[in-house]
């Protein structure tokens, strides 16, 4: 059975770890993202490794680019198995601290809504007929420690969407668990990638000292995690929530 997956926010970091560990299990990956030049360079290299990797700009605030998705894809769409719903932003103020939630403008939160939970609810809806008549997907959305505990560098509004990911993550998995769908969540804690080491050294500092396993965790540990739910020995795991933060939030 071909598999196609889709990772979004794939141009760089946690993305582009699970493009190219998808990619390498003989997947084709669809990468998508707003960073186009990002994306094409990142897609090439996954390409000269034999990864059939397929660069696909678009803007996750756009309703209309999401719904278009299967118009660009394709016959292929029909393939879609396998969605991994990753990108997210998290605005932060210029001296590198969260904007709290008496500070956050309607505009600022409305995106940041729009981009994490209201773009991967909506792909959600777009694959979900094309796995049902597989008989078979895997859908994967990338939370955050954030959403299961509110603090640190993290405001409201990225707080929030997370939390909501979870949330729907559990409604999407009760829903089409009888398709031979499963749904589950990563809520990953500080990793390192562009966005995670956005802070200032202070602040990583603190924060590599409330890990219990004294380090900051790599895009490639997140991407492996994807794998295996992905994969067919994970069927009897759905509506899940797992969390990989080297022991910083133990619940």
């Amino acid at each position: 059975m071909s598999q196609v997956a889709i990772v979004t926010g794939a141009a760089r970091g946690v993305g582009l770890a699970i493009a190219q560990r998808l990619g390498s299990a003989g997947r084709t990956v669809y990468m998508l993202d707003v960073l186009e030049a990002d994306l094409r360079e990142a897609a090439g290299k996954l390409g000269h490794d034999g990864i059939q990797a397929i660069p696909m700009a678009i803007d996750l605030a756009s309703q209309e680019q999401i719904a278009d998705l299967p118009k660009r894809i394709g016959q292929c769409f029909e393939d879609v198995s396998i969605l991994v719903n990753n990108a997210g932003i998290a605005p932060i103020a210029s001296d590198g601290k969260p904007i709290l939630g008496p500070e956050i403008a309607l505009e600022q939160w409305e995106r940041v809504l729009t981009i994490n939970l209201t773009a991967p609810f909506r792909l959600m809806q777009i694959c979900i007929p094309a796995m049902r008549r597989r008989g078979w997907g895997r859908i994967i959305n990338i939370s955050s420690r954030a959403g299961r505990s509110p603090g640190g560098s993290s405001g409201a509004d990225y707080v929030t969407s997370k939390s909501g990911l979870l949330g729907l993550t559990r409604a999407f998995a009760h829903d089409v668990a009888a398709s031979g769908i499963t749904v589950n969540s990563i809520a990953p804690g500080r990793i390192d990638t562009p966005m995670g080491m956005s802070s200032s050294e202070d602040l990583l500092r603190l924060v590599r000292a409330k890990i219990p396993v004294a380090r900051i965790g790599q895009p490639e540990e997140v991407a492996a995690l994807v794998a295996f739910l992905a994969g067919e020995e994970s069927g009897f795991i759905t509506g899940a929530v797992i969390d990989i933060n080297g022991g910083a939030l133990m619940i």
